[in-house]
C-alpha cells in the first residue's frame, strides 16, 4: 500500500503535470503544471483535516460527519497509509479539471476553486462511492459498482470541467486558430508515467475492498494492462479513419482513455471484458473529442472527451461485462445477469453527473461574480506564465547574463498562434 500510494501521488506530480504541460502552449506550460502541484498541496492538507472524516467517518447518504475524525483524531497511526492512499485520489481528481481551462483561468480563481470544490463536491462523492455503507448513496443505496473511481474521480472531474469551460468561454482565437501541443515528448512521457502509476490506483483499490487479495491483485493488474493496450489500438484506428493519421498524441490519449474506462470495472470483469471496454473507450473517446467543435465548448485538453466520456463508458459497461467471479460477485447482461446491474450502473452515473454539475455550477458562479474566473485579454494573449508567475518555461531571452529571474520576468512575449490542443490536434 505504501508503494501504491506513492504511485498514485506520482500520477499527479509529475505525470499529469507533464501530460497536460506538453499539450499546452509554450506560454502557458508552467501555469498548467503549477495547477497540478498547487492542487496537490491544497487538497492534501484539506483531506487530512476534514476529507477523511467526510468520506469515511461514519454513515450518511451524501457524506459523513466532517468533525468525527477531524485532523484524523481517533485514527490509529497504522491506518494513516489508507488515509494517504485516499488522499491521492482526491488530489488527482481536482487536478484533472485543470486541463479543460488551460490558458484562460486566473490562477487566483484556481486557488479558490480547488478547496471549495474538494470539500463541497469531491469529499461527499468519495463517501457515496468508496465508503459503501448501507446509507451511502451510489454504492450503498443504489448498489452501483465502482472499484477505483469511474464516478467519484473521472465523471466527477469531467462534469466539473465542462461546467467551468461553459462559464469561462472560449480561448481567444479558438477555434479559428490551430492551438497545437507545444511539446509532445513531455506528453508521451507523462502518459507513460500515468500508465505506471495507475497500477497503484487500481490494484491498491482492490486490496482495500477485497479479502481475496492475491487473486484480485492479479485480476486488476491484468485487466488494467489489457484495457489500456486495447484502447490505444481503438483510438488509433478511429484516428486513422477520420484524420488519415495515427499520431503520438492519439496513442497517449488512448492510454488515458483506456485507463479511465477500466478504473471502475477493474475488479468486476474478466480479461476479454477488459479488452472490450478498452477498445470501446478508445474508439468512442477518439470520436468524442471532436464534439467540442460541433457543440462549441472549448475544452482545451479534452478532459470532457476523455474523462467524462471514458468514465461513463467504463461505469456503465460493468453492467454488461461483469462476471460473478469478480470482486462484486455479479453477472452482467451478457453473462445472464439481466438488466438489473446495468440499471444500477446507469443510475449511479446520473447521480454523479447531477451532483457534480449542480454544485460545481454554484461554486463557479460564486467565484465568477466575486474575484472573477477569467484572465484579462492582454494577459491571455501574452501568456499566463508571464502574467501569473512572472516566468517563462523556455529561456529564449537570457542574453549573456545567464538568465536571471528578472530577465525572464521582463522578456517580451510574442503573440503565438501555436497552442495546446486536445487529443484530436
Amino acid at each position: 500500500m505504501l508503494i501504491a500510494t506513492a504511485f498514485v501521488l506520482m500520477m499527479t506530480v509529475p505525470a499529469l503535470a507533464l501530460f497536460y504541460g506538453g499539450m499546452s502552449r509554450s506560454k502557458s506550460v508552467l501555469n498548467m503544471m503549477m495547477m497540478s502541484y498547487v492542487a496537490a498541496a491544497i487538497v492534501g492538507i484539506l483531506y487530512v483535516a476534514v476529507g477523511w472524516s467526510m468520506g469515511f467517518g461514519g454513515d450518511g447518504t451524501l457524506f459523513a460527519n466532517p468533525f468525527e475524525l477531524l485532523w484524523l483524531d481517533g485514527v490509529a497511526t497504522a491506518d494513516y497509509i489508507f488515509v494517504m492512499f485516499q488522499m491521492t485520489f482526491a488530489i488527482i481528481t481536482a487536478a484533472l479539471i485543470s486541463g479543460a481551462v488551460a490558458d484562460r483561468l486566473k490562477f487566483s480563481a484556481w486557488v479558490v476553486f480547488v478547496p471549495l470544490w474538494a470539500v463541497i463536491v469531491y469529499f461527499p462523492m468519495a463517501h457515496m462511492v468508496f465508503s459503501c455503507t448501507e446509507d451511502s448513496l451510489i454504492c450503498g443505496r443504489i448498489g452501483a459498482q465502482d472499484y477505483a473511481g469511474g464516478t467519484a474521480v473521472h465523471i466527477n472531474a469531467g462534469v466539473a470541467a465542462l461546467v467551468l469551460v461553459v462559464l469561462l468561454g472560449k480561448r481567444i482565437g479558438w477555434p479559428r486558430e490551430q492551438m497545437r501541443p507545444h511539446n509532445l515528448t513531455l506528453t508521451m512521457l507523462g502518459a507513460g508515467l500515468l500508465w505506471m502509476g495507475w497500477y497503484g490506483f487500481n490494484v491498491g483499490s482492490i486490496v482495500i475492498v477485497d479479502q481475496d487479495v492475491p487473486s484480485e491483485m492479479g485480476r486488476t493488474f491484468a485487466t488494467t494492462t489489457l484495457a489500456t493496450m486495447a484502447a490505444i489500438l481503438g483510438w488509433l484506428a478511429v484516428e486513422r479513419l477520420i484524420h488519415k493519421k495515427a499520431t503520438s498524441l492519439g496513442a497517449a490519449s488512448g492510454i488515458v482513455a483506456g485507463l479511465v474506462a477500466i478504473t471502475p470495472a477493474t475488479g468486476a470483469v474478466n480479461l476479454s471484458g477488459a479488452v472490450a471496454i478498452g477498445a470501446i473507450a478508445g474508439a468512442v473517446c477518439a470520436w468524442a473529442v471532436g464534439l467540442k467543435y460541433k457543440l462549441g465548448y472549448d475544452d482545451s485538453l479534452d478532459v470532457v472527451g476523455v474523462h467524462l466520456v471514458g468514465g461513463i463508458i467504463g461505469t456503465v459497461l460493468i453492467g454488461v461485462f461483469s462476471t460473478a467471479e469478480g470482486a462484486g460477485g455479479i453477472d452482467g447482461l451478457i453473462y445472464g445477469g439481466g438488466f438489473g446491474s446495468l440499471g444500477d450502473q446507469i443510475l449511479g452515473v446520473i447521480v454523479a453527473i447531477l451532483y457534480s454539475g449542480v454544485l460545481t455550477l454554484v461554486i463557479g458562479l460564486a467565484i465568477k461574480y466575486t474575484i472573477g474566473l477569467r484572465l484579462d485579454e492582454e494577459d491571455e494573449v501574452n501568456g499566463i506564465d508571464l502574467a501569473a508567475h512572472g516566468e517563462s518555461a523556455y529561456d529564449l531571452h537570457s542574453g549573456t547574463s545567464g538568465g536571471s529571474s528578472s530577465v525572464l520576468a521582463t522578456a517580451p512575449v510574442a503573440k503565438s498562434t501555436s497552442s495546446s490542443e486536445g487529443a484530436n490536434a
